[in-house]
């Protein structure tokens, strides 16, 4: 393993951690606020902060490779013009020389609703990149076609690693999909995202509360790794960077 890849691996630790950790911290806030615990982790879907490290992370990557900061966009200036609606806002953007170069979903799930959760982030994602693809179709944006990148991490729990049934009356759903859990569903769900040309690449994580807290996470699928969703990100914008100073 080289000294590139360890580094790589130690700060998507400290990623997970993080995300662990700033969930714990915004739980503990609504508590201290309502005087109850919050149902259903609302207080850390709203809170919106937990995915920084990993936007951190990637910002990294890209100001190494070549990307000026000043061009990255995480906390404002996020919106994108679509073609079904005026506007939608990216977790990370990527725009230089007035080029759309990247943009990046960041995304995750924790437990209890998965269910409800799973359908909603499917379709949002899908949604948005069809919406991006057709606008960018239609001269939305420069000559540049932009690289779309997702990542997801997903609480590794019993309720998330189960198999879970499903229902079926009038039509037969897809084999892989019967008494599969959400994570699998997860898996299938980002796989099928880059195999059908939605994402150029996509990272799914899984991690698990305790083990989450010291930086500890699972990659299902190499096609999914981290390691594979930064280097196809980077050579793009790498290759650009360097396009533009020739």
């Amino acid at each position: 393993m080289s000294r590139k890849t360890d580094d790589l691996r130690l700060r998507l630790a400290q990623a997970v951690r993080h995300f662990w950790l700033k969930r714990k911290e915004q739980e503990s806030r609504q508590g201290a606020k309502s005087g109850r615990r919050d149902q259903g982790g609302r207080s850390a879907v709203t809170g919106g902060a937990q995915m920084d490290g990993f936007a951190k992370l990637i910002r990294k990557l890209l100001v190494d490779g070549g990307v000026p900061d000043a061009t990255i966009f995480r906390k404002e200036r996020r919106e994108l013009p679509g073609f079904f609606r005026p506007t939608k806002q990216w977790d990370l953007l990527v725009v230089v020389d007035g080029n759309l170069l990247a943009s990046i979903e960041l995304k995750s799930q924790v437990g209890p609703s998965f269910g409800n959760n799973f359908n909603n982030r499917t379709e949002e994602a899908v949604g948005s990149a069809t919406d991006l693809w057709t606008a960018y179709r239609e001269g939305a944006f420069r000559e540049v076609k932009p690289w779309l990148g997702y990542l997801m991490l997903l609480e590794e729990t019993h309720e998330s690693t189960n198999p879970v049934k499903v229902t079926e009356p009038h039509f037969k759903v897809f084999e892989e999909f019967r008494n599969s859990s959400y994570a699998k569903r997860y898996e299938f769900f980002c796989q099928r995202l880059v195999r059908e040309r939605l994402y150029d690449a996509a990272c799914f994580l899984l991690s698990d509360r305790s083990g989450g807290m010291r930086g500890r996470y699972k990659e299902p699928s190499l096609e999914l790794s981290f390691e594979n969703f930064a280097a196809a990100l980077t050579s793009r914008t790498s290759a650009y960077a360097k396009l533009r100073l020739t």
